[in-house]
């Protein structure tokens, strides 16, 4: 009846509403959602909103934790109890179904804060979940006694069927949600709250109460590495990127340790195997070792490099992810979106005020307990129960005992009331003849003591808080530092690190390049993510996507894998302007593109022709020779060009003019070396990469063949190219350029002798690790250097009652020679050592290297050096000349 009214109402007020459109309304026919669906659906929007999904800010808890939390005190008796028993006991607060509730109590349990465990609550490493309710077992932990539960300051209400009272809220002095974190999809918004470290969320509620600025940032139980640069607090549009920590356990082995949060080994390996489905990595095999901790091992063959792997699978995998994270909760029973900080702001004050309400109520009841006993000994001590001897009434006994107490009671602090003394009487007399004076006074004193205390807490409640937050930690912080690392991720490229997993060919004549085109010429590996630079004979150039087959124009005289902000690579270009017009000379970069763009290189005249052109990854500039046609009285036919003497400018640039008249033909006289400058390469300790941008520690200026030095805290030693995807290991103690003729001063504890050695050795297998310590389990390295000429200097330990023995300084250079990186090495001294420092070198001048003219280059278009590594082809192509030309007009392209 209340719907058919709903709707007769509508239709009063709308008369149209009930009414059939006309054929001429239907294409303006407005359907309005009002009534009952609106409510219904507002109402379904609520529940799930409130009820479900989202979490309270006052105790962190959804209602289904909350209830799940309040049945296990209610069956706390310090023994575990069966999960389905507290289940089913929860079903009584909870008007849905156990499978949720089970749920729900097995992702509290495993983030182990507020449950003790026993049995299988799966794992959130492999994703393995939990065993059945039944075989499971549980109890509230110590931390949550203690935090949560305060029930003479808890707010009740009825349970869903009116038989039962429930807590609004669970008085809980700590910032749970934040240390918990929360999820939740609900209807029309949703949460994601990121769990923090429970320490951290200490320190920053202590520096709150004292008025101190703080930051919050996630910490996850999966571990792994974290770059929280845009975690913007919490707050809807944040992002924190969370890579899995992989390092190499040999040439061939990667292992990975922690993964990222919202992923578990399972999926890990699954999006591995995809990956190198697809072609993007290439491994070998995959295992899974995990248990209490993760181990994953990836085999890799033979050839492939770790360091481009590992970056593989940051860039195509599952090892890295990001994780969008969106303050949501409850606050009046409406949804409220703020940051981590507000969070924990109103969380500690919130803390403090339970404080406030439980000191108060703990002074109310010492101040009671004082009051009853004061007057217990008054009544005793006085024996005014010797009064209502004689009294025949209730009335009369009651009346005797407070006109005895009267004069006895002006240092009470209230009045004395029927209740009072109605405990009087209830007052044994076995109790009565035990009473001892002194006892009691000493039960007052106490009493009196706690009170002052408590007073004096309520006083300084700031000071209470703070070290009540701190005997948290001290109880319950051991085992719960952090484990997420905080570090700034350097951004991988995924064409650099790609596998190149396919084969690029050409048809030249008929202007066709792709994958599909095998019987044409081959040209480079590639991969199908790759972009393909391309030029042609008259003088344009296109950048295009790797596919099977694609037309770009006839004649094409280059074709190799483009690298954006490639800077090194520098195309040489002798052109004719037109039919009949000058020749040009240039130099040019080609560092970013529009995509499927034609671009003309020459000066734009219709029937240009290139007449030379070569592509040089390290900026070589080749010695040329220009012949001439005899025509009419030129007298100079022949000449070199040597392209060292052209400015590098934009690819945009008309170029020099090489000459007015007709070219017959351009041979190469003299391959070219590189004009460029040696490479300026920086280490940035933050994400342990190498690059060209200046971030951090100049390494110093590399030529296409120098090499790194490498030495770790284990006694390794390794040169390797200054390749910009290669890992640093944490405990790398040096890197710096690698000068083969200098020596290398290790000092090293030899574990089986117990001596301290000391030895100079030089590098001399390159690209390969070596240990240059003896491998006995005990020996571990002291002092490295690599000086020409280094000093160290011996303290000795003071023996008792005599004087201490003056330090020692030894200069290495004469105290030993140069070795094999394998020798043992000489005994630095037999007396027992307290230190060995490493002191100021002795000065030594090393030969200058010899000089190599540079040439300025002149970058019209100012990006930053990047990877010098351009795939060409060795085999030399060759491409006509002039329409009119002759056999003898061919050149050589290089």
């Amino acid at each position: 009846m209340e719907e058919n009214e709903e709707l007769n109402d509508e239709q009063n007020e709308n008369p149209s509403a009930g009414q059939q459109p006309t054929n001429e309304d239907k294409s303006e026919a407005l359907t309005r959602v009002t009534g009952m669906y609106k409510d219904w659906f507002l109402d379904y929007a609520s529940y799930v909103i409130l009820e479900r999904a989202v979490p309270a800010i006052e105790d962190g808890f959804k209602p289904v934790q909350r209830r799940i939390m309040h049945a296990l005190k209610e069956l706390d008796d310090g023994r575990y109890n069966k999960v389905a028993n507290v289940v089913g006991h929860t079903m009584q607060y909870h008007p849905h179904g156990d499978a949720s509730i089970a749920d729900a109590m097995v992702q509290i349990g495993q983030k182990d804060l507020l449950i003790d465990t026993q049995g299988n609550w799966g794992n959130i490493l492999t994703g393995d979940r939990a065993a059945a309710s039944r075989y499971i077992e549980a109890r509230l932990s110590k931390f949550a006694l203690e935090v949560v539960f305060s029930p003479k300051i808890t707010e009740w209400q009825m349970s869903y069927d009116g038989r039962k009272k429930e807590p609004v809220n669970l008085p809980v002095k700590f910032p749970l949600l934040l240390a918990q974190g929360a999820e939740g999809i609900a209807v029309g918004l949703s949460t994601k709250i990121l769990p923090h470290n429970f320490c951290e969320l200490i320190d920053a509620s202590i520096k709150h109460l004292k008025g101190q600025r703080f930051k919050l940032y996630p910490d996850f139980p999966t571990a792994g590495i974290i770059d929280i640069s845009n975690y913007n607090d919490g707050l809807r549009g944040g992002k924190v990127r969370v890579r899995a920590k992989i390092s190499q356990l040999d040439k061939n082995t990667l292992v990975i340790n922690e993964i990222p949060y919202g992923t578990n080994t399972s999926s890990l390996i699954d999006s591995i195997l995809k990956a190198n489905d697809k072609g993007k990595i290439k491994i070998k095999k995959i295992e899974d070792n995990t248990a209490a901790e993760v181990e994953i091992l990836v085999h890799l063959p033979s050839g492939i490099s770790p360091d481009k792997t590992i970056d593989a699978l940051y860039a195509f995998t599952a090892c890295e992810s990001s994780i969008s994270p969106l303050g949501c909760i409850i606050e009046d029973n409406k949804p409220l979106f703020i940051g981590v900080t507000e969070m924990l702001q109103r969380s500690t004050d919130a803390t403090v005020d339970l404080l406030k309400q439980e000191l108060e109520i703990q002074l109310g009841e010492l101040e009671e307990q004082w009051h009853s006993a004061s007057l217990e000994r008054i009544f005793i001590e006085n024996r005014i129960y010797r009064d209502i001897e004689e009294e025949e009434t209730w009335d009369g006994v009651i009346s005797a005992i407070d006109k005895g107490l009267k004069p006895h009671t002006k240092h009470l602090r209230r009045a004395v009331t029927n209740e009072d003394i109605v405990k009087l009487t209830e007052i044994r007399i076995k109790r009565i003849s035990k009473f001892d004076l002194d006892k009691a006074q000493q039960h007052l004193d106490a009493l009196e003591e706690k009170i002052a205390e408590v007073k004096h807490h309520l006083e300084h409640l700031v000071d209470f808080a703070i070290d009540y937050f701190k005997n948290l930690k001290e109880k319950y912080g051991k085992g719960r530092e952090r484990k997420s690392e905080i570090r700034v991720f350097d951004d991988i490229e995924a064409t650099k690190v790609v596998i190149r997993n396919t084969k690029l060919y050409v048809n030249r004549e008929e202007g066709f390049v792709g994958t599909s085109l095998r019987r044409d010429e081959y040209v480079t590996d590639c991969s199908d993510i790759d972009d393909i630079i391309v030029f042609t004979k008259d003088g344009k150039m296109q950048v295009t996507k790797v596919d099977a087959k694609t037309f770009i124009g006839k004649n094409i005289i280059h074709v190799a894998v483009f690298k954006k902000k490639d800077k090194r690579t520098t195309y040489n270009l002798i052109y004719k302007s037109g039919k009949g017009g000058p020749t040009y000379i240039k130099r040019f970069n080609v560092t970013s593109v529009t995509r499927d763009k034609p671009y003309d290189l020459t000066a734009g005249a219709p029937n240009s022709q290139v007449l030379y052109f070569s592509a040089n990854p390290n900026g070589e500039a080749e010695v040329v020779t220009v012949n001439l046609r005899q025509v009419g009285s030129i007298k100079k036919l022949k000449w070199d060009v040597d392209f060292a003497d052209v400015l590098i400018k934009g690819r945009g640039s008309k170029g020099n003019i090489v000459t007015k008249y007709s070219v017959k033909r351009i041979d190469l006289k003299e391959k070219g070396v590189s004009t460029l400058k040696p490479r300026k390469i920086w280490f940035d300790d933050v994400v342990r990469r190498l690059n060209v941008d200046g971030r951090g520690e100049l390494i110093g200026e590399f030529k296409g063949e120098d090499l790194l030095l490498v030495i770790t805290q284990k006694g390794l030693v390794k040169t390797i190219s200054p390749d910009l995807t290669t890992h640093f290991d944490e405990d790398m103690i040096v890197l710096e350029k690698w000068n083969p003729k200098k020596p290398i001063s290790a000092i090293y504890w030899e574990g089986e002798k117990e001596r301290y050695y000391v030895k100079r050795f030089l590098v001399e297998n390159e690209n390969k690790e070596e240990l240059f310590i003896s491998e006995h389990p005990k020996s571990y390295l002291e002092i490295i250097s690599t000086d020409w000429r280094p000093v160290v200097e011996i303290e000795f330990p003071k023996p008792r009652g005599k004087q201490a023995k003056d330090n020692l300084n030894v200069e290495i250079e004469d105290f030993i020679a140069i070795k094999g990186i394998k020798a043992l090495g000489n005994q630095l001294i037999a007396e027992k050592v307290k230190n060995i420092n490493l002191l100021d070198p002795l000065p030594y001048e090393e030969e200058a290297p010899e000089q190599t003219e540079n040439i300025e280059v002149v970058d019209e278009e100012n990006i930053s050096d990047t990877e010098n590594k351009t795939n060409m082809s060795d085999t030399p192509q060759k491409i006509n000349g002039d329409e009119e030309d002759d056999d003898e007009g061919q050149i050589t392209l290089f």
